[in-house]
């Protein structure tokens, strides 16, 4: 089932401390927000993504949300002086979906399974929320002193997402009289049923600055480190001169290609869609469409560097090897290293460009052609 996320983030997090509400934030590489929006995106039937904040901030919600790019997510609405208001201008913005599901900003630690088990438990007349047994002794104390055990059996510490019908809950929010305790509970006054599947017991919300530092010990255990190689070979044709990692090298012939045949940013681009998975140069710009004819291999690269970036990875090294008898690359090596650092958005002592030989073997050693070989390091935190 496809489904909306509605991000409720118009609080204001007091409790939380900085100098800004806690949802725009740096956790790690970016901020609450936005590492709550990727969650959701990377969660398969997500359509769209409805953030709800304060009128306030539209100015921190712009650059929160400026590393991402997906269309999926829609221009912000503004909020309401409760959170039950911000939920309904929220909703009222999502006409045109069949699900939603209700999330909190300030839980970025949200899983895919958690989000699939909650979507699989939605039905008419139905929300599903995730939770957690509790299963610490209960006490009920006054003034610090206990005065009754408290059974646990049955009780639930709930979290967020909560998952809707769409018309179900937009109906439920116009019926709803005086606060509720969440959006279930706003469902269960007007009569839904809701269904309580398991929790995560990361998917915990930010309220403190002791939470903060709870998140970066998880993100220093979760890191996602890999690894793509690319690799790309161009005949030489008539011409005088090559373009390698964007640097033009005078020469006796040119290198044949449909686009501007640079070997080498093309192995670069194939390795960085190589650690994301996602295919290849040819799937992305495939040499049959005539758009492609003549291009500048940076275009590719750059498609290939946003993408990266849009999946929330960071391209921290590269290492090129370009495979030729002739040019001579080491000349032109540094001049290399700096167009392909500039491009990638990272510095030039994490960009390795070397050059070797085939001993006179193949067709590299019979100097018909250049080949390239890349790695490319990316890491998600």
């Amino acid at each position: 089932m496809e489904f909306a996320a509605l991000i409720v983030a118009a609080g204001r997090g007091t409790r939380a401390g900085g100098a800004v509400p806690k949802q725009y934030q740096r956790l790690g590489a970016m901020s609450v927000l936005e590492r709550t929006c990727r969650a959701f995106l990377d969660a398969p039937g997500c359509a769209r993504i409805q953030v709800v904040i304060n009128p306030e901030d539209r100015a921190l919600y712009d650059q929160a949300v400026a590393g991402l790019s997906d269309p999926r997510l829609a221009g912000p609405v503004p909020g309401g002086e409760t959170r039950q208001d911000s939920v309904r201008a929220g909703l009222a913005a999502l006409h045109d979906q069949l699900a939603v599901l209700i999330h909190d900003a300030a839980r970025p630690f949200v899983t895919g399974a958690v989000i699939g088990r909650v979507v699989a438990a939605i039905g008419p007349g139905q929300a599903a929320f995730p939770a957690l047994p509790i299963v610490d002794a209960l006490w009920r104390a006054e003034d610090g002193e206990v005065r009754a055990a408290e059974a646990r059996g049955g009780l639930w510490r709930a979290q967020t997402p909560q998952g809707f019908l769409l018309s179900d809950i937009l109906s439920a929010h116009k019926a709803v009289t005086g606060d509720a305790a969440d959006d279930i509970a706003v469902a269960r006054e007007a009569g839904l049923t809701a269904r309580v599947v398991l929790g995560d017991g990361n998917n915990f919300k930010i309220t403190t600055p002791e939470d903060f530092e709870r998140g970066e010990r998880l993100l220093a255990q979760e890191i996602d480190i890999r690894t793509g190689n690319g690799f790309d070979v161009h005949g030489f044709a008539a011409g005088n001169g090559v373009i390698l990692c964007g640097v033009e090298i005078p020469f006796d012939k040119a290198l044949s290609g449909h686009s501007d045949a640079d070997v080498g940013m093309h192995a670069i681009t194939d390795a960085i869609f190589g650690g994301l998975a996602e295919g290849d140069i040819g799937q992305w710009f495939p040499p049959s469409d005539p758009q492609w004819k003549g291009a500048a291999s940076h275009v590719f690269l750059d498609k290939a560097v946003a993408r990266a970036a849009e999946r929330g990875f960071r391209i921290t090294h590269v290492d090129l090897t370009l495979i030729c008898e002739m040019p001579k690359i080491g000349p032109h090596a540094a001049a290399m290293r700096s167009q392909l650092a500039r491009i990638l958005g990272i510095e030039e002592d994490r960009v390795s460009v070397k050059a070797t030989t085939s001993e006179k073997l193949g067709f590299t050693g019979r100097g018909e052609g250049i080949a390239a070989q890349a790695t490319a390091t990316l890491v998600k935190a």
